[in-house]
């Protein structure tokens, strides 16, 4: 066996300064040469003192003027701009989960979409209060997705989901007036609540910000991740690879990117399919290979295998390689300079959706009636690409780790099981873990999560975070662009356990896992949060007890600023390395990082440092640990 080695920052930030090479050969621009044109950002956006929901405006803060022209104060407008931050992202996330439930609906046993775990949708039917003896298992399905769509829009009551909670954390967000209700609701009140003329109070605005973050991830996200998992299969662990050099120049590279897994899905398939590689063959190339970039690429890592090429950041990376065939793209997070600087090569560049259209792509719909026709499409063109290259453009850094992915909480929870004498103790619970952490093995936990910002060093803190976290005994369960830099570094290899602490060392030899969990997607953060509630539930804690702690160290989206405030909502202190737009109103920076706490027992955490960012949770997780006597 080769002796286990990450790879380091430096080195991808040699590999990401060749390909810039190459851009600039073809004059193409990169977002390093949008950053500098962009420095210095506006300081009345980034203190969130700017106002322009109105045509009175735009009004700006400022001492002479310490009102809008309505009468509002500093106070008011950045509670307004948080609020409707906080919506922007939650729509984002909860319309992917009404996707999938549509696509639910279309599931029939011929396919496309189908019912690939039964017992999953069962299980869900129960929780919902559905009838399931004696249904065909499609008949639930549609009747299960039905439901869920009305969920966004439902009269009265609040999100199914919550049941999932513990009694304690039901009644504390009734109480205060975070249970989100319907999603769509939850959408129009933050954007009635901030119109012109209402709401400038700050402890209103955050109070429906939280809401609306709860209507996502205990909402939109959490049908988003369950529902994909009875379409497409419930994460198990599985070994794939990450890094640019997953690419290979002797084979079709096709990226896929964004979100939602269902186009991505189709086309993973078609390309393992005998008559596409030959079609490769009969273009010069030995394969095709399958790549993934954010979201998209963590779903179909996680039950496929996939490479996972990068993240974010990454993007124009893998155009520059000069080796993709094509990047195709869902939702989310897609850079509009991917049109010019696809031009600058022989790279197709296409868009699926009708939410997510791009100038310089190429359209092609895909819906529930075309899903195969589009999958097919996309794959032949790619395929007869190949010979478009321009070889002269060609290179791929040689950067590859090993990753052991694919840790849903059903997973983890079967790893556990696999430490567990069944012969004395009950199975299928998180106690193993919790005996981990009360005997001191495990100090705790973090949920690392969040996107990649030009404005830190591009996963600085993501990697040295986990690392230095491990060395401490805390295991690491993370999502989204965290992943893939975790991945990409090497800390999702189980031989990872060689830099960890003695005690997380054992755990991950006993329990055969590695001291990242890779537990997918941004919309599957809402796994943590069911993951949080079943380690309430069998320790007879609250979940603001639990020694685990949230941190987003390099996030940018607004789903990043919703996800926040459901993780905080849901009562884990959450830990940030890039300021909220909210530093010009002193009452809402100490709503945040403190008021909040009354409410829902968790508040944010702000820290730039990388030393004093992972001494401040480790402190918390300590202190937590005190406070419940272990």
């Amino acid at each position: 066996m080769s002796e286990f080695k990450l790879i380091s920052i430096e080195e991808m930030e040699q590999a990401t300064e060749r390909l810039l090479e190459t851009a600039a050969k073809v004059g193409a621009d990169t977002w390093q040469v949008r950053v500098k044109n962009q420095t210095p950002h506006c300081k009345f956006g980034e203190q969130g003192i700017c106002c322009r929901i109105c045509t009175m405006g735009p009004c700006r803060i400022t001492p002479k003027a310490p009102r809008g022209i309505c009468g509002c104060d500093a106070h008011g407008i950045v509670a307004r701009n948080f609020v409707r931050f906080t919506a922007g992202g939650g729509a984002t996330h909860s319309d992917h989960g009404r996707e999938i439930c549509f696509e639910l609906m279309a599931a029939k046993p011929e396919g496309p979409f189908k019912v690939n775990d039964p017992e999953k949708l069962i299980r869900i039917a129960k929780e919902w209060d559905v009838e399931t003896e004696g249904k065909d298992i499609y008949d639930l399905a549609h009747e299960l997705a039905e439901l869920a769509a009305m969920e966004y829009g439902k009269v009265r009551g609040f999100q199914n989901w919550l049941k999932r909670a513990p009694e304690y954390t039901q009644k504390l967000w009734i109480e205060q007036e975070v249970a989100p209700r319907a999603v769509d609701r939850e959408v129009s009140t933050c954007m009635h609540m901030t119109h012109m003329g209402n709401s400038s109070k700050p402890e209103a605005l955050i109070r429906q910000a939280l809401r609306m973050g709860m209507a996502d991830g205990w909402g939109g996200s959490m049908t988003g991740t369950e529902f994909s998992d009875i379409m497409f299969g419930t994460p198990m662990p599985t070994d794939t690879t990450a890094n640019l050099g997953v690419m290979k120049e002797d084979c079709v590279n096709i990226v896929m990117h964004g979100h939602d897994p269902s186009l991505s899905e189709f086309i993973c398939d078609l390309c393992d399919s005998p008559e596409m590689l030959e079609r490769a063959k009969s273009v010069g190339a030995k394969g095709i290979v399958v790549s993934g970039i954010c979201c998209t690429g963590n779903e179909i890592t996680m039950r496929k295998a996939v490479p996972m090429v990068g993240n974010f950041l990454q993007q124009e990376n893998v155009v520059l390689t000069g080796a993709c065939e094509a990047i195709v793209v869902d939702v989310q997070c897609i850079f509009p300079a991917l049109g010019p600087l696809t031009k600058c090569f022989h790279t197709k560049f296409y868009t699926t959706s009708k939410i997510c259209q791009q100038p310089m792509s190429e359209f092609i719909h895909f819906t529930t009636d075309n899903a195969m026709d589009v999958a097919r499409q996309i794959v032949e063109e790619s395929i007869d690409n190949f010979k478009n290259r321009k070889p002269d453009l060609v290179h791929i850094p040689q950067l590859t780790t090993k990753a052991t992915v694919g840790y849903s909480v059903e997973a983890i929870v079967k790893a556990l099981d696999g430490v567990t004498n069944s012969q004395v103790d009950v199975t299928g619970t998180t106690k193993p873990l919790l005996e981990c952490v009360t005997s001191g093995v495990l100090r705790g936990a973090v949920a690392l999560v969040g996107c990649n910002n030009p404005k830190i060093r591009p996963d600085y803190l993501h990697i040295e975070l986990m690392k230095k976290l491990i060395a401490n005994d805390i295991i690491i369960i993370t999502t989204g662009c965290g992943a893939q830099a975790a991945a990409r570094a090497g800390l999702m290899d189980k031989e990872a356990k060689n830099i960890c602490g003695a005690g997380l060392k054992r755990v991950c030899e006993l329990a055969d896992i590695p001291p990242v969990l890779h537990m997918g997607s941004c919309v599957d953060i809402s796994r943590m949060m069911v993951l949080a509630a079943e380690l309430a539930k069998d320790s007879g804690l609250k979940i603001s007890q639990l020694p685990v702690v949230g941190c987003a160290p390099e996030y940018m989206s607004e789903k990043a600023v919703s996800i926040g405030n459901y993780v905080v909502a849901t009562g884990l202190e959450t830990f940030l390395g890039v300021d909220p737009y909210v530093s010009g109103s002193s009452e809402v920076v100490e709503l945040l990082t403190s008021g909040i706490r009354d409410w829902v027992e968790a508040a944010y955490h702000v820290e730039h440092d990388l030393d004093k960012l992972c001494e401040d949770m480790i402190a918390c997780i300590e202190a937590k640990r005190d406070a419940i006597g272990i």
